[in-house]
């Protein structure tokens, strides 16, 4: 009894030790403590936020996979390396900037102080995201800390419409069934995509829909091109901080394709937002390594 009570009190003081060099750290950076994310939700210690949960890889192309009516993902765009992709590139799409805020113009008509999920974006972000060089330090706006992450895009196609989840959209969205909750809510919102600009690869989340579309689901989940439109085809919109990490003009050519959260590396991309996996993921593990959560899990053990 005595050398359980001498374990179980070795334990509690390393817990308390370990909590005290973290709270007094913090992580160097935001990508030292993304990286520490990365590590814990591989190890399965962290959950995700409500119901989401990290799916294991689906089923490949010759394994009756859940994919539209279409012909499967992996053989309808084909990737730079020529392997076949739950997610491939689409390759050499026209992308422009938009922005929190922006006002409308002859070639961007809608404003987006509201986008097609948040009706209160601009307020919810925390403000105007301008695109002025100036009015910007290390991706983000100058006069305010973002809310949401500031790494956001958007593709030409909603899965709502009239408060109600279009039909096609669980023959078309590859993880449909996965992230379906109820009738009329989003399993778009907040998927993560890479977009690649000659050498290098930027991550951000789907936050609107456009440009000029809403129903183009035959290019974002299928083999079509962008339908013609006032900017060359264009068929991503980028935000501020996307440009400014791939060194992107007002119109540039870029890849993209979709990712899960778990391949997303560390970046810039995983320091803001209420919406950001990574934050989310940061909260939930200082909760669950709390020093009174790690004496009470030593106890019981």
């Amino acid at each position: 009894m005595t050398r359980r009570l001498q374990i179980g009190f070795s334990i509690c003081l390393y817990c308390f030790c370990a909590w005290q060099g973290f709270a007094q750290s913090q992580y160097e950076s935001s990508t030292d403590f993304a990286k520490y994310a990365i590590k814990l939700r591989e190890n399965g210690l962290l959950v995700m936020q409500g119901k989401q949960k990290v799916q294991p890889a689906p089923k490949t192309v010759s394994g009756a996979s859940l994919q539209p009516a279409s012909p499967p993902l992996g053989n309808r765009v084909s990737g730079v390396d020529g392997e076949l992709e739950r997610y491939p590139w689409r390759l050499s799409i026209m992308t422009t900037i938009f922005w929190i805020g922006e006002h409308p113009t002859t070639n961007n008509p809608v404003p987006n102080d509201a986008s097609s999920w948040d009706p209160n974006w601009s307020i919810d972000y925390g403000g105007y995201d301008s695109p002025d060089l100036n009015l910007r330090k290390k991706f983000v706006p100058v006069s305010f800390f973002p809310r949401q992450n500031p790494f956001y895009i958007a593709l030409p196609y909603n899965d709502v419409q009239n408060g109600h989840t279009k039909p096609e959209a669980k023959d078309v969205i590859p993880w449909f069934k996965d992230a379906f909750i109820r009738d009329g809510a989003s399993v778009l919102k907040g998927h993560w995509i890479a977009i690649r600009h000659n050498n290098r690869v930027c991550y951000a989340q789907w936050e609107d829909c456009g440009p000029f579309c809403t129903d183009h689901w035959q290019y974002v989940f299928a083999n079509e091109r962008p339908r013609p439109n006032l900017n060359q085809g264009a068929g991503l919109d980028v935000s501020p901080a996307v440009r400014d990490y791939l060194g992107l003009s007002n119109l540039d050519s870029c890849d993209w394709k979709f990712v899960d959260f778990r391949e997303v590396p560390p970046g810039p991309w995983a320091m803001y937002g209420d919406n950001n996996s990574f934050v989310i993921l940061r909260r939930q593990s200082n909760q669950r390594f709390s020093p009174k959560t790690l004496l009470s899990a030593s106890l019981r053990n």
